[in-house]
This record gives C-alpha cells, structure tokens and sequence, in this order.
C-alpha cells in the first residue's frame, strides 16, 4: 500500500511540467544554474534601464550646454556656472580646456605648447567621461556571449542526471523520460532568456556611446580652435586676451 501511494506521488512529480515544477525537480546543479542565469537577467535589465536614463540626461545635457555655448555670452561666466564644477560630459570637458588655457595665459613664454596641452586635458577628460558612461558594458557582453553556454553546461548537467535515473528504473517510457530532459532543456531556455536582451541592449548602447563619444570629441575640436586663434594672437600681441574675443 505504501508503495504504491509512493509511486503514484513519484508519478505525479514527474508528469509536473509548469515552471515551477520543473525548477523543484531540477537536480542541485541545474538549480543554481538557473537562480545565477535569473538573477543576471534582473541585473541586465537594471544596467540597461540605468544607461538609457544616462543617456538621455548627458544628451539633454549637453544639447542645452551648447546652446548656451553658442550663443554669444561669456564663456568666462560659463566657466564660473558649470566649468568649475561639471554635472555632466560636455561641461566636464569645457572646464578642464579653460582651467589648462587659463594656467597657460599666464605668460606669453607659456603660450607656445599651449593648444597640444588643451587638446591633452579635452581628450583625458573624454576619455574619463567616457569610461564613466561605459560602466557595466562589459557585464553585458560577458552575459550575451557566455549566458547561452552556462544553460547549456545546466542542461548537459540534467540530461545526464534524467539518463542516470532512467537507467536506474530500467524503464524507457516517453512518460519517463519527458520531465527529465524537460528540467534540463529548462536551464538553456533561461540562458537564452539572459542573452537575448543583454545582446540586444549591448549593440544599442554601444552605438549611442559611440555617438556620444564623436560629439564630444567634435566640441573638443571647435573649442579647441577658438582656443587656438586666442593662443595665436596673444602670442603675437604679446598677451593674452579672453576666449570670448577670439571667438568672435
């Protein structure tokens, strides 16, 4: 009697196919497989909400800093208001062009390397900027390219587990057989369900970095000549004059 009860709840287990069922039956490997590829998952869609967010702030950011660039006003008060203390790329690299042109007015014997030295602190300053927004990047390429590979080793894991049990039984019924490789199949349908987005999101916020990065690098290049022509004429004058007067 006791058998048979034993039998019928093994039975029932078995036949189990919704997802949890699965999870619960899946031998201790597959388990922890699939916990580690679910909980990488929920950390790729936080990566990616945070840098989509990221990126419509530095971009927002650096639109309304360039109109004020560009409008004619004092890029002296500029500094003073944002350059001093950057809250976003654009400005970040603003202040460390002026903070290096304003050491380097100092004198006109400073004047000569002047543009190599702003053109240095600019592309540290994108660089650093750059790295900063480029943060958790790797993490989900490691986990487009590795999670398919790790619910695979889970499944592998399971199958031989299904086949070591069914051998035990002696009994090859498809009946018997299903839920095993059921459980295994479980652990790549996750990984898949890991990789998908995080490749998706990785080739989109790779392309917005990089068009990121080309804007930055193209106001370095503009502010890097105005700064220049400065440099030129205060060479040749014998003194420095404002920013503002050589971009005129």
């Amino acid at each position: 009697m006791d058998r048979s009860v034993t039998t019928q709840a093994l039975g029932q287990a078995a036949h189990d196919l919704s997802l949890w069922g699965l999870f619960l039956q899946a031998d201790w490997v597959v388990k922890a497989v699939m916990i580690g590829l679910l909980v990488a998952s929920i950390w790729v869609w936080a990566v990616v909400f945070e840098k989509v967010v990221t990126m419509r702030r530095a971009n927002k950011a650096a639109d309304a800093f360039e109109d004020r660039f560009w409008s004619g006003g004092s890029l002296d008060e500029l500094f003073t208001r944002e350059g001093e203390q950057p809250t976003h790329p654009m400005a970040a690299v603003f202040g460390s062009a002026m903070r290096e042109w304003r050491r380097s007015a100092g004198g006109v014997s400073l004047l000569g390397g002047a543009k190599e030295r702003v053109e240095r602190a600019m592309g540290v300053t994108i660089g650093r900027e750059m790295e900063r927004l480029e943060r958790w990047m790797v993490f989900l390429a490691s986990v487009g390219s590795v999670g398919p590979f790790i619910g695979l080793f889970g499944t592998v894991w399971g199958i031989m587990n299904s086949f070591s049990a069914i051998a035990g039984m002696q009994n090859t019924n498809l009946a018997v057989v299903a839920p095993g490789i059921a459980e295994a199949l479980f652990a790549t349908a996750i990984g898949l369900v890991a990789a998908i987005p995080a490749v998706l999101a990785y080739n989109k916020l790779n392309t917005d970095l990089a068009r990121f990065a080309a804007r930055l690098e193209g106001f370095a290049t503009e502010f890097g000549a105005i700064l220049s022509r400065q440099t030129e004429v205060a060479a040749n004058d014998g003194g420095p004059r404002s920013p503002n007067q050589a971009a005129e």
